[in-house]
């Protein structure tokens, strides 16, 4: 029997070889489309958008954006936190740095957008100016957050046979940025009536002058991200932004937010598995100002007391607990995101956002930002109005309140004082110092859930001061106070490309750890 089982797989396999040809003629699905059908309709081209607006950050399945950015960025920003600590409270979150989490940060955007972006490139590039605009900021908007997270990435350079893998220092990806977007930008202003790219568009409905105004946009915020570190190509940039024609994102209608027609997968996340929680950094922030923001971003919180309640990050497994849902289980009844905010329309970049980058700009002395007080105030305002909140009169003159310390009901062990006084009305009178800290906590609020840009923003400029871990397990690597800078290459690179990795190190100017600033997080002073 056993001699008969062995050549049946032969036979059958013999049996299809011999019938293949004869059976080719039936062996058509009608309802597969083929490549010259494609073409007919630019399918072949346009079909590629898609997955590149879906995986700026990768929101199905839920499981892949928690690896990408929850477990990351959401929880290093002071937005969120997990209740359970996760492989016995050593993870991300513990600075314990998970490698097989964080392959997703790299894998995601190189498979999904980068490998699109490349096959856009080719096939509109000499005769599809539009097309190949958009495809290029929709390049800058994902492809920034991953140099913001890694440092050194592979750009210029990918899908170069004759510099197969080799990364670029970020000065250089950046300055590559700052190129793409002035590509893009002409060829949209060239023709900004064309509707070509309306069916493949999951932000703006086609609307080529809203594209003009992301990458604007795009560009002040890369700006502001270098001004520290270089200061005369920061300003060269921003007043370019601040002086195109088309103009900046504006009112809350011009924002960039992703209508993918898929759950966000905080909904899932947060509601379905009870692995994401209020920060306590966000509690003490919010609940200080008294911010009528409060209950549209957080649920109150069930079975403790308080308007809304948050989760110190960095928990370990505590003393006491015999296992990590017998911990979350305390903590799970903290504050949820609120609904509103889990909408199929995910949040990349808000006009708020960019009001703000206009008040820090007119802070440096750019020509053409305006006056530093009203773009403030502005966007608080475009804040507001975006989450149907009142009293944003009040809440701007407010000159006295200021963050509340956080108190821990489970584990007073875990309570801690405010880290700052600031409040929230302008001071014509204060320093620079004190209105950047004014604007970057704002824009920090203004900015949730995008808790990529929020991490980025808080290590550039150390503002909102939020609280630290709880407890570090980086060995040594990552200061408690400084706290986490960048996320270590992954393994899925050092497996493949050791010896390019090796030399990205070597642009990096530091060691591969968590501890290492990148190249605009200087750690000097703001001014």
């Amino acid at each position: 029997m056993r001699n008969i089982k062995k050549y049946i797989p032969l036979v059958v396999a013999s049996m299809f070889l011999i019938g293949c040809s004869d059976l080719e003629q039936y062996n058509v699905n009608d309802r597969n489309i083929t490549q010259e059908q494609l073409e007919i309709d630019f399918q072949h081209v346009g079909s590629r958008y898609k997955p590149i607006f879906q995986n700026i950050y990768q929101y199905n399945p839920a499981w892949s954006y928690q690896l990408q950015q929850n477990l990351n960025a959401d929880v290093y920003s002071g937005y969120m936190t997990n209740p359970r600590p996760f492989i016995a409270g050593a993870n991300n979150t513990t600075y314990n740095l998970v490698s097989g989490w964080n392959n997703f940060i790299w894998s995601v955007p190189y498979q999904n957008v980068m490998n699109n972006v490349d096959f856009i490139s080719e096939n509109t590039k000499e005769d599809y100016p539009t097309l190949y605009g958009v495809n290029l900021i929709l390049k800058v908007a994902a492809m920034h957050r991953v140099t913001d997270v890694f440092g050194p990435i592979i750009y210029q350079y990918y899908a170069d046979l004759d510099n197969p893998a080799v990364y670029d220092d970020q000065q250089t990806v950046y300055n590559k940025f700052f190129e793409e977007l002035d590509v893009a930008v002409a060829n949209l202003t060239a023709d900004l009536d064309s509707q070509r790219f309306t069916a493949y568009d999951l932000a703006y409905g086609g609307e080529y002058t809203n594209w003009v105004k992301l990458a604007n946009s795009l560009r002040l915020r890369l700006a502001i991200r270098i001004s520290k570190v270089d200061a005369a190509k920061a300003k060269m940039e921003g007043e370019k932004a601040l002086s195109q024609s088309v103009g900046l994102m504006v009112s809350n209608e011009d924002g960039f937010f992703i209508n993918g027609g898929l759950d966000h997968p905080l909904a899932t996340i947060d509601n379905s598995w009870g692995d994401i929680r209020m920060n306590a950094s966000m509690e003490s922030i919010l609940v200080g100002y008294n911010d009528p923001r409060t209950e549209k971003y957080f649920d109150a919180p069930t079975g403790v007391t308080g308007s809304v309640k948050g989760v110190r990050g960095g928990l370990p497994l505590l003393d006491g607990y015999d296992d990590e849902l017998a911990q979350k289980a305390d903590y799970i009844g903290f504050s949820a995101i609120n609904d509103a905010i889990h909408t199929p329309r995910v949040q990349l970049m808000t006009a708020a956002e960019v009001a703000f980058l206009k008040a820090e700009a007119a802070l440096r002395g750019w020509a053409g930002a305006g006056d530093a007080q009203a773009n403030y105030e502005e966007g608080i305002s475009l804040s507001f109005q975006q989450h149907g909140a009142s009293g944003v009169s009040d809440y701007i003159a407010d000159n006295t309140s200021t963050p509340a310390d956080y108190v821990d009901p489970v584990n007073a062990s875990n309570n801690i004082a405010a880290m700052t006084d600031v409040t929230i009305a302008w001071n014509a009178g204060g320093t620079n110092e004190e209105k950047l800290e004014k604007i970057i906590t704002q824009k920090w609020l203004a900015m949730f859930p995008e808790g990529q840009e929020a991490w980025s923003e808080y290590r550039r400029t150390g503002y909102p001061k939020i609280f630290p871990v709880v407890s570090n397990q980086s060995g040594g690597t990552i200061d408690t106070d400084i706290q986490i800078r960048r996320i270590p290459f992954v393994d899925s690179e050092n497996a493949t490309n050791s010896s390019n990795v090796q030399k990205a190190i070597t642009l990096l100017g530091g060691p591969d750890n968590g501890g290492t600033r990148l190249w605009w997080d200087t750690g000097a002073s703001n001014f």
